[in-house]
């Protein structure tokens, strides 16, 4: 890295200070200048794979905001980038910034198929969809060396447990054949990400993640090998993707889509500081335009905690995109609706195969 912006292949522009740390560290003026005399770069702005060893794999999930009652992650921290990512306040739980460091060193789980394992098969568990992440997309890059969540996949078929995956990455595709078992059984349903259909705001908002063409194509064959895809046009950010809804819904509905859901956007913890360093350094003609919009859907302020408003939004521009949201789902998923999971089959298969009484 030259320190020269955007930087490329990044979303966050920078390295924030972990609010649980004492020490804050700073890439000093004369350091860069040294480096540049001398040649030398002063970040080579590579990726680090760092294994972790959890004691538990599943998370429950207590948010009234968020659809689901369980999520577990296979990894911690996430390559693709995106620079709105509500997940990247909780890297500096692990001691580092929820900037660079949330996109550059990701936490590997390599344990976590055998402790989803011990989870399915405990007395006390009782089948409840498991969502794969509620946190980091779990096909980022890493998976195609660690293959982590594939094994993971190959536990819940094991169980016949229910099990919700939310990507945004094409890799998914790689696993169809698993994908199709569990679909037999009921026991899987996908949710695939499209914030845009502009190749140009996707390469900037979210720089790691896989092209517009290519999600929809997901979407496509997922849904062509009968496997039900809710699309997640999320996060709505005023300003940049806002006027895209109707044009989104049309297209993950054409693609097979049996519904879709939507936040809007709001910069929690740390993000504020991101985004907005990164909005002045991609699109400076229209960051603060966007910054005050985003405002003006969460009380005049980026973060907003209330519980209930604070994904929906309020005020005029919120209610806009409520508008376009409702129009959205009569014009193109009328007659569409996305299947709730099987858990009635893991009572009889907490060993593993099938239990005869």
């Amino acid at each position: 890295m030259n320190f020269d912006y955007p930087i490329k292949g990044r979303g966050a522009q920078e390295n924030t200070p972990n609010k649980f740390l004492q020490h804050i560290y700073e890439t000093r003026d004369d350091f860069l200048e040294f480096c540049r005399l001398e040649g030398e770069l002063a970040d080579n702005n590579r990726t680090q794979y760092i294994p972790i060893f959890p004691k538990t794999i599943v998370n429950e999930v207590k948010s009234p905001d968020v659809g689901m009652m369980y999520s577990m992650n296979t990894y911690q921290g996430c390559e693709h980038g995106c620079v709105y990512c509500y997940a990247r306040n909780t890297h500096e739980y692990w001691g580092y910034s929820a900037g660079l460091d949330f996109e550059r060193k990701i936490l590997v789980k390599r344990d976590a198929p055998k402790l989803l394992g011990a989870k399915l098969k405990s007395k006390a568990w009782k089948a409840c969809t498991i969502v794969l992440s509620g946190n980091t997309d779990c096909y980022q890059p890493a998976e195609q060396k660690y293959k982590i969540t594939r094994e993971c996949l190959e536990v819940f078929l094991k169980y016949r447990h229910p099990v919700g995956i939310i990507t945004k990455n094409g890799l998914i595709l790689r696993d169809l054949d698993l994908l199709k078992e569990l679909n037999n059984y009921g026991l899987i349903g996908v949710n695939v990400s499209v914030t845009s259909l502009k190749e140009e705001t996707r390469r900037i908002l979210e720089p790691r993640t896989a092209s517009i063409p290519k999600r929809l194509k997901t979407i496509k064959v997922l849904s062509e090998n009968g496997i039900p895809v809710n699309a997640m046009l999320a996060p709505i950010i005023p300003g940049i993707n806002s006027h895209e809804i109707l044009g989104l819904a049309r297209a993950v509905s054409d693609n097979g889509a049996l519904s879709f859901a939507f936040t809007v956007v709001r910069l929690n913890g740390a993000i504020g500081g991101i985004f907005s360093d990164w909005i002045h350094k991609t699109m400076p003609d229209r960051a603060d335009k966007v910054l005050n919009q985003i405002k003006e859907c969460h009380g005049g302020t980026l973060n907003d905690s209330r519980f209930g408003i604070r994904s929906k939004g309020e005020g005029k521009i919120a209610t806009q995109i409520h508008d376009m949201v409702r129009l959205a789902r009569h014009k193109y998923f009328r007659n569409k609706k996305f299947p709730t999971l099987n858990t009635e089959l893991h009572g009889q298969y907490k060993t593993g195969q099938m239990s005869l009484f």
